[in-house]
């Protein structure tokens, strides 16, 4: 499986774009669309509460999934089931589910009403996927978990530690799940995982027994220190620890998240013959719910194709490249310099030169005329327009280049504008538009209304 990770916690693109996209995912090597809805998810009910403003309809869902089935994309739900519920956290109609009162990230394993909340979000993402035969629990990430006044107690109370509390949580899910939903697998990240002594060094497979037959989850009690077991595939009731997503994503270091494109990964995946793997290639548009947007995803495009064809040719071949050229129309890519040359031709490319513009262009040539232009500094400083004061024979000096270089510039944005709103929501385009345009646009449209 060749699992494309799209995470919608920001910049969730319309289902018109996903139109475009899909076949070229799988044109690319793409067997499948791991979809982590988040908020995007049209919840009913209780639930509707956790809905977005602009979360996809259910004919949406439906349309989604004819689109993949048609491109012979396999779609998995991802719903988080531990950490990462900042969008579930955040209302206080849920506050009393954290693990520590203060953050919203992780679930209280300790309270029922925890287990009774995942159990009607997973049934609602799990109708509205019947053709789907894997769900995806997430379990990544649980920050905080052990630091509630709960899990103290239960620890004490129990002798166990975090690990343990870990898995007898995600035994739980499992066991919903097993028994509800006979024959759905399960797939779960794995760092984790990684983190308990017991299961460290090694992917975890084992059929996890369990009630009705079916492996509803794991105890650590059970298991032999000398021979920890492994959670992986099989049938109905086994879970799989998923490797994690190599580059491809939307974010590479928070000190990217607003700059240039993610870099082209220079150090691609390699594949392992024999092996039974299933790589996910993650689209994250934010590292968390409430963290600026990472790049967007026409400008990961590249990075995308680079990684998908490397799993298909086992490295990053002369094939691979041709094929990654071909599709995209590019002339060529160069991994150690991290560019692609050539106009493009795929979808969103518009918006992949433009959003280079922004980056290679906007803050400097703005911050350039302002801070370099010496009628500026001599006789239009902070002081004379605070007061209206100057003089017309100094400022004429430079008026007509900072006018022409602002109407150029907002002539540009709004056909960057444009060209968002085809593939985006309100909020996301205005939400890039503020972390990444207005910083330094603002600047030089404050100093036209002022030279005016």
């Amino acid at each position: 499986m060749r699992l494309v990770h799209l995470d919608l916690k920001g910049a969730a693109p319309r289902v018109s774009y996903l139109e475009q996209v899909f076949p070229l995912l799988s044109q690319l090597g793409a067997n499948g669309v791991l979809i982590e809805y988040e908020d995007m998810f049209p919840f009913k009910g209780e639930l509707e509460i956790l809905r977005s403003p602009y979360a996809y309809s259910e004919e949406d869902i439906e349309r989604i999934q004819q689109l993949a089935e048609q491109h012979k994309l396999e779609v998995v739900p991802l719903v988080q089931t531990f950490g990462h519920v900042e969008f579930i956290l955040k209302h206080e109609k849920y506050q009393h589910l954290r693990e520590v009162e203060r953050f919203p990230n992780s679930f209280n394993p300790h309270v029922p009403e925890t287990l009774a909340l995942l159990k009607s979000i997973l049934s609602q993402v799990i109708e509205k996927h019947r053709r789907s035969s894997w769900i995806h629990i997430g379990a990544d990430e649980v920050f905080h978990l052990g630091e509630g006044m709960d899990s103290k107690n239960w620890m004490s109370h129990n002798k166990g530690d975090v690990g343990t509390m870990y898995l007898r949580h995600i035994k739980e899910v499992l066991g919903f799940l097993t028994a509800q939903y006979w024959g759905l697998r399960v797939l779960m990240w794995d760092d984790m995982l990684r983190k308990i002594s017991r299961l460290r060094g090694r992917l975890v497979r084992q059929r996890l027994q369990g009630h009705h037959g079916a492996g509803a989850g794991l105890d650590p009690a059970e298991l032999p220190p000398e021979k920890p077991p492994e959670l992986a595939e099989g049938d109905a009731g086994r879970a799989t620890a998923g490797p994690a997503a190599p580059a491809g994503r939307g974010a590479h270091g928070l000190a990217e998240v607003r700059g240039a494109g993610p870099p082209l990964p220079c150090r691609c995946p390699q594949s392992r013959a024999g092996a039974v793997q299933r790589w996910g290639l993650s689209l994250s548009r934010r590292y968390d719910h409430y963290s600026v947007l990472c790049e967007l995803l026409p400008v990961s495009i590249p990075s995308l194709a680079i990684c998908l064809q490397t799993l298909v040719n086992g490295g990053f071949t002369e094939e691979a490249k041709r094929k990654v050229l071909d599709v995209l129309s590019l002339e060529s890519v160069q991994l150690e310099q991290s560019t692609c040359e050539g106009r493009g031709a795929f979808p969103g490319v518009e918006i992949y030169h433009m959003v280079e513009q922004v980056n290679g262009h906007l803050k400097e040539s703005i911050l350039k005329a302002l801070d370099e232009e010496s009628a500026i500094k001599g006789w239009f400083s902070p002081y004379h327009r605070k007061r209206h004061f100057g003089n017309p024979r100094n400022m004429e000096s430079f008026g007509s280049k900072v006018l022409k270089l602002h109407e150029d510039w907002e002539s540009f944005v709004r056909d960057l504008r444009a060209q968002l709103e085809r593939i985006y929501f309100p909020d996301t385009v205005e939400e890039w538009m503020e972390e990444n345009v207005n910083p330094y646009l603002d600047q030089l449209r404050a100093l036209v209304r002022d030279y005016r």
